[in-house]
């Protein structure tokens, strides 16, 4: 079974070591102990634990998980050169990666949060070296695109990257508005989450236009409720949030 050893013990690694701990065995480096063991604990399997301090990487495949302000800070405390570095560090570029962190490769890699559940979109870029290694790496916590370069994968970070929490706004706001005409709290979460789980499948192989064409009945209530939404300007308000998105993983 191939290692993978994360440094940073924080949400996204977690999720990303629950979609790999079946296939991988999973290391992990952190400043504090109780945290490691908590990680360790949150993963139902005993795992290796070290402290950052000191940690020798040499010829080793890690998976980047540290916030983006503290790869310098980390460098200072980290010994030896990797095989490969796998980042999930926002906007943070592999210059500067290498710039900070002594290593032979750098692979960028930007799931979200559903690697915990392995239904992870995760886009990659990086050295094509290890292309192959990636997408397999990846796999495990769901389904993975090769991309060109950086700038593309910033763009996708703000789609797939950021795109759970837009959906869960326009979830939790579609469950408000049905409980504002009188459906009970339960019965209209209950609903959304069917519609969600549904529309997961559907969109795998019908277009976006097709999936509302098909439903849209002229006259009817879709229509009437499609009207709405443009009257609000919600097809704007989503392209404009990839944008600011995107803007925002520039400049980190």
């Amino acid at each position: 079974m191939k290692t993978i050893i994360f440094i940073g013990n924080g949400n996204m690694a977690l999720s990303i070591a629950q979609g790999l701990k079946k296939s991988y065995k999973i290391e992990v480096v952190g400043r504090n102990i109780n945290k490691l063991q908590a990680f360790e604990d949150a993963l139902d399997i005993k795992i290796e634990k070290y402290l950052l301090d000191g940690f020798d990487m040499t010829n080793k495949s890690i998976m980047l998980c540290v916030k983006p302000a503290n790869v310098e800070e980390i460098s200072q405390k980290l010994q030896g050169r990797a095989k490969i570095i796998y980042s999930v560090l926002a906007g943070t570029s592999i210059e500067k990666i290498k710039t900070y962190l002594s290593t032979n490769a750098v692979v960028r890699a930007m799931p979200n949060l559903a690697a915990s559940v392995s239904k992870s979109m995760t886009t990659l870029t990086g050295d094509a070296a290890f292309k192959e290694e990636a997408i397999e790496l990846l796999n495990a916590i769901g389904t993975t695109r090769w991309l060109a370069n950086e700038k593309e994968i910033d763009i996708a970070t703000a789609l797939a990257g950021s795109g759970p929490a837009y959906l869960a706004l326009m979830a939790e706001a579609l469950a408000d508005g049905a409980v504002k005409q009188g459906l009970k709290r339960d019965d209209a979460m209950a609903i959304m989450r069917g519609l969600f789980g549904g529309f997961g499948e559907l969109i795998q192989t019908i277009h976006p236009a097709l999936l509302k064409d098909g439903v849209m009945s002229p006259g009817g209530t879709t229509a009437a409720g499609y009207d709405a939404l443009e009257e609000g300007n919600v097809r704007h308000s989503c392209i404009n949030a990839v944008q600011k998105a995107y803007e925002k993983a520039k400049e980190l």
